[in-house]
């Protein structure tokens, strides 16, 4: 069936691109060319506008945005396929009818068969979340070079197409498993995020995972703590959030999901501030148990008086966007390879919690 309707496709399109060469074998009167001119362009129109509905693909399992974008890769695909066969029948009758015919023809082949693949590629540019910005840009500066420009497309064409079924694939099976809510822990999850980052409502620190985790059934919390402070600030804060999160909800304890420096808190916390007994598990997201060289290195490297301007310019614009004491300092400093084996030494593992980390 799949084969069956591109095949159907790519007949209907080629006989609409070569309607001046069927014309010219079957002369007809002045109203029937302006009923097929209608009938073909008004053809082309719908299949621009929906093109999944000749994908074989099963478009009620896609949501709106992967409808047009999928949509904009069939676009690519019956255009590149075309082409191809409009070069071999162009070659072929390019010799058997005059010169006017032919550029009329070719002219109309063109207009229709270029208009497909700009916009399936404007679909794939504006909707697209795989394809790289700079993939992007390339294609908008460089469509006009013969070769390149094929290139890039086809680049666009196999990420957008691998994004629309992976995609389709994640949404069938998060479908299926709905019922299932594989995700509901015995504990609500706290995730916590890491050095230079807040927790804003619009602009999710964790991307889409905490949304797959609500959808299949995981109750999540937010750290909450500021962008910036000591390890000891960070984790006085976390300890206030997790007692709260106990105390409102009743749920006696917490599993932690942390990212970075978060884990450093989420640690203290856990060792130094009594919240032991409210922790499951705290599983760390490449965080910097044994310090962070980099930071050493960038410390011994850079002047200090350009490290103190980067942070009271890092402290200004963080006190406008909500924290109420950012520390720049204090938050890179905790991570150099000397405080980390001071702090390793200062909050040891509890034998109450399950410690998890994963390195990337």
């Amino acid at each position: 069936m799949f084969l069956i309707k591109k095949g159907i496709t790519v007949v209907l399109i080629l006989l609409i691109t070569n309607m001046v060469y069927i014309i010219n074998l079957f002369p007809m009167e002045v109203f029937e060319y302006m009923l097929i001119g209608v009938f073909s362009g008004t053809l082309v129109v719908l299949y621009n506008i929906f093109p999944e509905k000749t994908s074989g693909k099963v478009s009620r399992h896609m949501n709106y945005r992967m409808k047009i974008l999928y949509g904009g890769c069939e676009l690519i695909l019956i255009a590149t396929i075309c082409s191809i066969f409009e070069i071999l029948i162009c070659s072929k009758v390019i010799f058997l009818v005059p010169w006017k015919i032919n550029i009329l023809n070719i002219l109309i082949c063109v207009l229709v068969l270029q208009a497909m693949v700009v916009q399936g590629i404007t679909r794939i540019i504006l909707l697209s979340k795989q394809v790289k910005l700079s993939k992007k840009i390339q294609i908008l500066l460089l469509w006009w070079i013969p070769i390149l420009n094929i290139i890039l497309i086809f680049q666009l064409f196999r990420v957008t197409k691998l994004e629309c079924e992976v995609e389709t694939y994640l949404y069938m099976l998060n479908k299926a498993r709905k019922e299932n809510q594989i995700c509901q822990t015995k504990y609500p999850i706290l995730m916590v995020h890491g050095i230079f980052f807040r927790d804003w409502h619009y602009f999710n620190y964790w991307g889409r995972v905490p949304e797959e985790l609500i959808r299949n059934g995981a109750k999540v919390y937010y750290g909450r703590q500021q962008s910036s402070l000591s390890i000891e600030a960070s984790g006085k804060e976390l300890s206030e959030q997790i007692k709260g999160i106990v105390n409102e909800t009743g749920c006696e304890k917490i599993n932690i999901i942390a990212h970075s420096k978060g884990g450093l808190d989420a640690r203290y916390a856990i060792s130094c501030l009594e919240c032991r007994e409210y922790v499951a598990s705290l599983t760390t997201i490449n965080t910097p148990h044994m310090g962070c060289e980099w930071v050493d290195k960038v410390l011994k490297k850079v002047p200090n008086t350009l490290i103190s301007y980067i942070a009271k310019r890092y402290n200004q614009l963080f006190q406008k966007l909500g924290d109420k004491q950012p520390d720049f300092l204090g938050g890179i400093q905790d991570l150099t390879v000397e405080k980390a084996k001071e702090f390793n030494q200062k909050a040891p593992n509890c034998d109450e919690v399950l410690y998890q980390s994963v390195m990337s």
